[in-house]
């Protein structure tokens, strides 16, 4: 048995979401690739979290490389050779498979799962997706010292998702439909950046000036609101922009390139093309989106293969995680608030 999940894509509401604006995030057609019947050979942070939380038994044999390299293959799920982080939610990913893994294998009503989701004409988990959402959750927050927990929520509910972070830190989750006519293409640069490392600086901001850091990232969060409510590419870009603006400043006065060097001389290309040029997630490297009405032109993407940023493919939008079944295509669950 495997079983495998997806990464995930940050399209919009990048560190707002930590103060209650609303995140777009979507499951990309990367995936970990787990198999509970191999022993481990790496244990990460937040798998041995959920170990020490009791919500998992054991660790499990994992493939990350596809959410790990900028590398293309045949198949969307075959194993590729490892050079560089993407910042495709690797760590949540992992996690989510081993927890989905161990379920799947401990599960002792399998056979009849599968009889009853034959005769409804779709494959049924063998796990419970709210329970799975969130013991990963708790566990990845755990071994981070917090975080939103979007990057989870794609992994185990796939598809294109709107999330809030309440005042208890609760994330409600909620399937999202983006404009009609929205063209998406991911970029990954040479330079790799620590998530808690970017987020750490942000925060000593807020405590050296609290009304600057208030400022900006209330400017990120209008953004981020006009974006969960655009109806079209246009507004959509606009308010992408808003947020690049904002959160521009916001690593300025940090000190975290959360927009680096290579997005500041590219984005007046993207923008006469009608498009934004954002960071994906906390920014710093990593991967970067091109948001507009049509993909870039030729003429973009040499620019960005000669400013380090190299395109990846991939489709938005994937299964949450699920038993990889070559009979048949796996079916991403409905997702309700949580």
């Amino acid at each position: 048995m495997i079983v495998r999940a997806p990464g995930k894509l940050v399209l919009s509401g990048a560190y707002a979401v930590l103060e209650g604006a609303p995140a777009l995030v979507a499951a990309v057609d990367r995936y970990v690739l787990a198999d509970p019947a191999r022993p481990a050979d790496l244990v990460t942070d937040e798998v041995q979290a959920a170990i020490d939380a009791g919500a998992l038994d054991r660790a499990v044999w994992f493939d990350a490389s596809a959410l790990r390299s900028a590398a293309s293959s045949a198949a969307a799920d075959a194993p590729i050779a490892a050079s560089r982080k993407l910042g495709l939610g690797s760590s949540a990913a992992i996690l989510v498979a081993t927890l989905a893994a161990r379920a799947a294998a401990a599960a002792t009503t399998m056979a009849t799962a599968a009889a009853a989701a034959a005769e409804v004409g779709q494959p049924m988990p063998a796990w419970d997706a709210r329970a799975l959402f969130l013991d990963a959750l708790a566990a990845h927050r755990r071994a981070q010292g917090g975080g939103s927990g979007v990057d989870v929520a794609a992994s185990v509910h796939g598809g294109v998702l709107c999330c809030r972070l309440g005042p208890g830190g609760e994330l409600a989750v909620a399937p999202h439909a983006l404009p009609g006519r929205l063209a998406i293409e991911v970029f990954a640069s040479d330079a790799a950046a620590r998530t808690s490392d970017m987020l750490e600086r942000v925060r000593a901001l807020a405590a050296r000036d609290p009304a600057a850091h208030r400022a900006l990232l209330g400017a990120a969060a209008e953004g981020a609101a006009a974006a969960a409510l655009a109806e079209d590419a246009g507004a959509f870009v606009a308010a992408l922009d808003r947020q690049v603006d904002a959160l521009g400043e916001l690593g300025d006065r940090a000190g975290a390139p959360i927009v680096t060097a290579a997005l500041r001389r590219l984005r007046p290309a993207a923008a006469a093309e009608g498009a934004a040029l954002a960071p994906s997630g906390a920014g710093g490297g990593d991967v970067s989106i091109f948001v507009g009405a049509a993909p870039p032109s030729a003429a973009f993407l040499q620019a960005a293969r000669a400013a380090g940023l190299d395109r990846v493919p991939m489709s938005l939008g994937a299964p949450g995680v699920h038993v990889l079944d070559a009979a048949r295509p796996p079916h991403a669950p409905r997702v309700s608030p949580i």
